[in-house]
């Protein structure tokens, strides 16, 4: 038996780098609208959360010996439909068809009392399942502690799983769930954009030109002076004060076309996964770089060991294993100046290294200055 461990292995990147090249190809939007990059303040949505008990679980739900909480909040909700337990009797309960559950929920902006609202729902205590279940009467809260809406329905799980004789199969996650349409608003947020005699636009992405175009270009379409930049992430921009006017003002604003400017130039690398990405505003500058490989192989063989006659020992199999390491030399490889990022790709390519050894190689060549970017671990 060979085991063979591999560390900056030389493999080719022919997969990474034909999809960075098909990126590098396609040429940029010459323009965008205005509402793609940046987004009114004050018209946000807001988080709501509540606590609440799945119901109707076939024997799936919480070991209510295990979650205490379970069994309460039953006792409880019972008690607000006037029937009360003994407190001896609650404490014995064995309930495996109910479950403790968190609710969230995302209020949008505008939502008035009576409108539906998608909800999630997800096991806090050890149910095996909600498939099935209902969710009873849950009322939502925002930071404020205030009821925002209220939360109830049968629970679509988007899983399957079964299990008998020792031996169990699971298709995704059946612990959490979403009820469609399952909270209704029960109070208005309120939004500030009437407020004021103008509007503040915030960007996506904090950007100084891209602050400084969206601004000429509101001034330049609907009116000289309308609009400012205050900084890298806001333009504020006059708006009429009738709140009919304003809206038709802000739905013409957002359609305006903008040419954005080239972003800045990164490259985002996920250690977890090993995948690279760069935009094309990379570049590289000429350097040169030595790549080469280390393996070490480790060889098992079976070695029996026989005792001596009239010993009384016992014939025992043994494992023999070797060791050996080898490192292959490095190669000086030259990379030339790259102004383009097909340019980049190709340099990279090159080298024959794997997305995980590019990891290395990138930090490398922007520690020694030749590489025209900003690295973005995540």
């Amino acid at each position: 038996m060979t085991t063979v461990l591999r560390f900056l292995s030389s493999g080719c990147l022919r997969g990474a780098a034909a999809l960075l090249l098909t990126l590098a190809a396609i040429a940029p939007a010459q323009a965008m609208r205005i509402k793609e990059v940046a987004a009114v303040q004050g018209v946000r949505t807001n988080q709501l959360t509540g606590y609440g008990l799945v119901v109707g679980l076939d024997g799936t739900g919480d070991q209510t010996t295990q979650m205490p909480f379970t069994t309460q909040s039953l006792s409880n909700y019972l008690q607000q439909l006037g029937i009360t337990l003994p407190a001896a009797t609650a404490s014995q309960l064995q309930l495996k068809n109910v479950a403790a559950v968190i609710v969230t929920a995302q209020l949008p902006a505008f939502a008035q009392p009576g409108q539906a609202i998608d909800v999630n729902v997800s096991s806090m205590g050890n149910a095996k399942s909600l498939k099935g279940g209902t969710l009873i009467t849950t009322p939502l809260r925002g930071v404020d502690g205030e009821i925002y809406a209220l939360a109830q329905g049968n629970v679509a799980v988007g899983g399957a799983g079964a299990a008998a004789g020792g031996s169990k199969v699971q298709i995704n996650h059946l612990s959490a769930g979403r009820i469609p349409a399952g909270g209704q608003v029960e109070r208005a947020v309120a939004t500030p954009l009437q407020e004021g005699d103008s509007i503040n636009l915030g960007l996506n992405a904090s950007d100084f030109q891209t602050a400084r175009r969206v601004a000429d270009v509101i001034n330049r379409r609907m009116g000289s002076g309308l609009a400012r930049a205050l900084d890298g992430r806001t333009v504020q921009v006059q708006a009429p004060t009738d709140p009919s006017a304003r809206v038709n003002f802000i739905a013409d604003l957002e359609e305006l076309p903008l040419e954005i400017a080239a972003p800045a130039a990164r490259v985002v690398i996920n250690a977890r996964t090993g995948s690279i990405v760069l935009n094309q505003a990379v570049t590289l500058g000429p350097c040169a770089i030595a790549h080469g490989n280390l393996s070490i192989t480790i060889s098992s063989t079976p070695v029996i060991s026989q005792p001596a006659p009239f010993s009384g020992g016992q014939t025992v199999v043994a494992q023999k294993s070797d060791i050996a390491i080898k490192q292959e030399p490095g190669i000086l490889m030259q990379v030339p100046a790259s102004p383009q990022l097909a340019d980049v790709v190709r340099a990279l390519n090159a080298l024959g290294a794997t997305p995980q050894d590019l990891l290395a190689i990138l930090q490398a060549i922007k520690a020694a200055g030749a590489l025209n970017a900003e690295l973005e671990v995540i």
